[in-house]
């Protein structure tokens, strides 16, 4: 199984990635929230970094298993501290 670097495929990565938006590390502005999508073109899900006008900041692919299971993690946030 080929395993692409850029999508996040376990809840720990992706619990790594919400703590690095949340600490500021990567510079973006006028962050407002995270949430989980699915792309309207070919279905693939990922999570999304939005703006105050619910612009997409960031985006990185995440596998079905992290899509429907990570649910609570996006809404309540990461449990380890940054």
């Amino acid at each position: 199984m080929i395993q692409d670097p850029n999508v996040i495929d376990s809840l720990e990565e992706l619990e790594t990635f919400l703590l690095i938006v949340e600490s500021g590390s990567l510079k973006l502005q006028d962050v407002a929230g995270i949430a989980l999508a699915v792309n309207n073109a070919d279905g693939k899900p990922f999570v999304a970094v939005l703006d105050s006008k619910h612009q997409l900041l960031l985006g990185r692919w995440v596998s079905q298993h992290v899509y429907d299971n990570g649910k609570d993690l996006v809404r309540n946030g990461p449990s380890r501290q940054h």
